[in-house]
């Protein structure tokens, strides 16, 4: 699987755009936030420096086809939060999603509009069967996007992990095939 070129999705009152390099402070806004810190593999805290590592080592997995990282803004140009595709593993038609929306715009249904725009183009364009959101257990917030874009809890026992020194469990959650 790969991804076509420069990408701009648009559905559900929403368009997912490319991150760029005038995005830089806005990411910092997005995701330096205790909630994302905590809930999230992001670093902690997310300053100037981080953005622009975060970007370039988006840019260099979406190069190697493993991911695309989008920005989920209303317009194509604030963003407000991002959404992202990871191909599991070479020649699988698996993928996972996530997401991050920003403190000043939760509660507006972004999460769960990107989810389903990126969950339509994984399926129609880039070809994924099964698609996958990977929730630390007790994110009562991430569930609740993940049963409003049409995702239903798996019986897949929860994943023991890790973060930042803290022991989490992540439960998995499906669109498609179950």
């Amino acid at each position: 699987m790969s991804f076509p070129g420069e990408l701009r999705l648009s559905g559900h009152g929403l368009v997912l755009r490319e991150w760029d390099d005038g995005d830089l402070p806005a990411m910092v806004g997005l995701f330096d936030d205790p909630e994302v810190a905590y809930w999230t593999p992001l670093i902690s805290p997310f300053d100037l420096n981080a953005a622009q590592v975060y970007l370039k080592r988006a840019r260099e997995r979406r190069t190697a086809g493993q991911r695309v990282q989008l920005a989920i803004t209303v317009d194509g140009r604030e963003p407000l939060g991002e959404v992202l595709l990871m191909l599991t593993e070479p020649g699988l038609d698996v993928a996972e999603i996530g997401y991050v929306v920003g403190a000043a715009h939760r509660g507006r249904g972004l999460a769960a509009r990107a989810v389903r725009v990126m969950t339509d183009f994984a399926h129609d364009t880039v070809g994924v069967v099964q698609l996958l959101l990977e929730i630390e257990a007790g994110n009562a917030a991430s569930a609740a996007v993940a049963r409003a874009a049409g995702y239903h809890l798996t019986d897949v026992p929860p994943i023991p992990g890790e973060d930042k020194g803290r022991p989490l469990f992540l439960q998995t959650w499906a669109y498609g095939c179950a």
